[in-house]
């Protein structure tokens, strides 16, 4: 009798000390270096606070266990070779069970290639791109509205301030970029609007002069493109400094950064499609509130968060999730729970395509319109301005 107390003794000891906790590994790279930094660290910021925030709660239970969450992550330089590397060290060597994806769209498609050979589960947060989809993939869900969504709105909001605006085209020769820009031109041409000059840049350029001069030639009243944060926030300087008498400019991903602010002048009235805002007013079934989100990540960070940052710390809420309802972390029962998901989050809807060509594609969530302005006081503030059901402010048009 003594020993069996002594053993029940000790399982109440080993249970208070988190023996029997199960433990989940997650791999994942971050462009720690090289021009994606910006935006990765910003979405790796969102996984970050995800895990730590179910770490500190003693873990997340499903299927009667506890499980806590590890990361196993590497710096992939952005750089597509080093992802290749990377995801296959942290299948093989690290033992992940799930994958999240990289920042952007041509890394992810290269990490699809690893985690689709290997059967392994992969959550995309910061690739838009929908091709990757196409392409027969099983294991791969998507966070982020696709591509062609992103400049939509900014187009319904121009028609419904000025339908007659002549539109000039200016991105980035990226992946992402292009499959944003090309349905976005149809588009406008579609909504009746006079498209009178596009042209892309390399993603290295840091003068945009010769392209300038000939958007002002084109006499071109709004102009909507670029790309990422370097080439994004450089081209709005230039802009700004060639006195371009543009009504409206709407910048992809980079004008979502709270390093925005740094433009100064430059940065107001600047509009940017965004996959969230923390003026968001989605009501959550699952997760905390947008304020609730904002305030745990400007509490950690010292920063407002980005929709990058959101669809990061989403991404892990949808897997947590889905390892709740599969009742533990088996692939096959996690991804039919993927597969069956439809919720609203904070970040608003997220459903998945399930056919077979274009499976994991993201079918429920819907872009925002965001638009940087000055408030009372002069100090720069990023609004919701479209669509108009969920603004916080209207939008400034024309801005010069």
């Amino acid at each position: 009798m003594k020993q069996v107390a002594l053993l029940a003794l000790a399982a109440v000891l080993l249970a208070g000390t988190g023996f029997g906790q199960q433990t989940i590994t997650i791999g994942f790279t971050v462009s720690k270096t090289g021009a994606l930094n910006v935006d990765s660290t910003e979405q790796y910021r969102g996984f970050e606070l995800w895990r730590d925030q179910i770490n500190a709660a003693g873990g997340f239970k499903a299927g009667g266990k506890s499980y806590n969450i590890k990361f196993a992550t590497y710096d992939d330089e952005s750089n597509s070779k080093r992802v290749q590397q990377l995801y296959t060290r942290m299948i093989l060597e690290d033992k992940a069970d799930f994958l999240f994806s990289p920042y952007s769209s041509p890394l992810t498609s290269t990490a699809a290639v690893v985690t689709e050979q290997y059967g392994k589960i992969m959550l995309t947060s910061g690739a838009a791109e929908g091709k990757t989809y196409t392409l027969g993939n099983h294991f791969l869900f998507q966070m982020f509205a696709p591509a062609p969504e992103y400049l939509k709105v900014a187009l319904d909001a121009l028609k419904s301030k000025d339908p007659k605006a002549t539109v000039a085209f200016v991105y980035e020769d990226s992946s992402f970029s292009v499959a944003v820009v090309t349905p976005a031109k149809a588009y406008a041409q579609q909504l009746g609007f006079n498209v009178v000059f596009t042209e892309a840049y390399a993603p290295a350029t840091t003068d945009f002069s010769a392209i300038i001069d000939k958007v002002i030639n084109s006499k071109a009243t709004v102009l909507l493109g670029g790309g990422h944060y370097a080439d994004g926030s450089t081209l709005a300087r230039q802009l700004q400094g060639h006195k371009v008498p543009l009504k409206m400019l709407t910048l992809l991903v980079a004008p979502d950064s709270p390093q925005w602010v740094e433009l100064g002048d430059a940065a107001v009235g600047i509009t940017v499609p965004s996959q969230w805002a923390p003026q968001s007013t989605f009501k959550s079934q699952y997760g905390p509130s947008g304020a609730d989100f904002a305030k745990a990540y400007a509490a950690k960070y010292n920063t407002p968060p980005s929709y990058e940052s959101a669809g990061g710390y989403v991404c892990g809420l949808i897997l947590q999730r889905a390892i709740e309802q599969a009742g533990g972390p088996d692939s096959a029962k996690v991804a039919a729970a993927l597969n069956s998901t439809d919720i609203t989050t904070f970040y608003g809807r997220t459903q998945f395509a399930t056919a077979d060509n274009n499976h994991g594609l993201q079918v429920g969530h819907s872009m925002i319109l965001a638009q940087w302005q000055k408030d009372k006081s002069g100090k720069l503030t990023k609004e919701v301005v479209w669509p108009l059901a969920g603004k916080s402010a209207n939008l400034v048009y024309p801005i010069h």
